[in-house]
């Protein structure tokens, strides 16, 4: 993409800010170039957060209801996937997986709520809650 077709449309969910894209300058080198967005953009990333939204409340039932452990619930409200748990934490997906299963989460250790804690953004008392 060249410079002076870097998108300007404007994006809500970029809350008023810029991001840099690379595009092709004037003399062919690739250059940063401030964009704000534009609206197909904006229109996936409301679907992604939908979504995320939507498996958190599904996610928050099944806790409430001891069909899961809260972990679930706040990965999905932090924006995160399982795949994005493991990377954050270190921890294999198969493992996180099974921590969602709530007899399991019940009897981590500390330590590694701790770790889970950190990477979700969500105080350790507050990780065994659903809505916290």
């Amino acid at each position: 993409m060249r410079e002076s077709d870097v998108p300007q449309e404007g994006n809500a969910t970029l809350a008023g800010l810029r991001k840099a894209v690379y595009a092709v300058a004037e003399d062919g080198k690739l250059r940063l170039v401030a964009s704000r967005g534009w609206e197909a953009e904006e229109i996936v990333t409301r679907q992604a957060v939908e979504d995320l939204e939507r498996r958190a409340a599904e996610a928050g039932k099944r806790a409430l209801a001891g069909e899961a452990s809260p972990l679930e619930y706040h990965m999905y409200r932090a924006r995160m996937d399982l795949a994005l748990l493991s990377q954050t934490t270190g921890l294999w997906r198969w493992r996180i997986r099974r921590h969602f299963r709530p007899e399991v989460f019940s009897r981590l250790p500390n330590k590694l709520k701790q770790r889970y804690s950190e990477a979700l953004g969500v105080a350790l008392e507050g990780l065994e809650k659903v809505g916290a």
